[in-house]
C-alpha cells in the first residue's frame, strides 16, 4: 500500500510563483501515472497535470487552463513529483491532491480521478492580493 505525503503550497499574490511536491512510499513505481487534481469550494475536483512512465518512456499532460503556466516533472529515484506553479492566478485557488497508481493509464483515463489508487491529503493553494 503506497501513501502519498504532499509538501508546498501557500499563499501568494497574482503572477507569483509556487511549487508542489508529492513522495510515494510503500511501494516502488516501476511504472504509473502520479500527478495533481485540485478542488476550489463549490466547484467539482479538477484535473491539472500529470506524468505517466513505464521504462525509458515519459509523457506529461496538462489541462488547458495551466498548460504553459505549470510545469510537472519527476525524480525517479525518489518517487517523488513535483509540481511548479508559474504565473499564479487568483482561479488557481484550491486544494491541490497529489494521485498515483501503480500502471501507465491509457490517456482517456487520465483525466478522471476515479481512475486513481492512491491519494494524499492535500495541500491549499490560495492566490490573492
Amino acid at each position: 500500500q503506497a501513501q502519498l505525503v504532499e509538501s508546498g503550497g501557500g499563499s501568494v499574490q497574482p503572477g507569483g510563483s509556487l511549487s508542489l511536491s508529492c513522495v510515494a512510499t510503500g511501494r516502488t513505481f516501476n511504472s504509473g501515472t502520479m500527478g495533481w487534481f485540485r478542488k476550489a469550494p463549490g466547484k467539482e475536483r479538477e484535473f491539472v497535470a500529470v506524468i505517466r512512465w513505464s521504462g525509458g518512456n515519459k509523457n506529461t499532460h496538462y489541462s488547458d487552463s495551466v498548460k504553459g503556466r505549470f510545469t510537472i516533472s519527476r525524480d525517479n529515484a525518489k518517487t517523488t513529483v513535483n509540481l511548479q506553479m508559474n504565473s499564479l492566478k487568483p482561479e488557481d485557488t484550491a486544494i491541490y491532491y497529489c494521485a498515483a497508481v501503480e500502471t501507465r493509464l491509457i490517456l482517456s483515463r487520465i483525466w478522471d480521478g476515479s481512475n486513481y489508487d492512491y491519494w494524499g491529503q492535500g495541500t491549499q493553494v490560495t492566490v490573492s492580493s
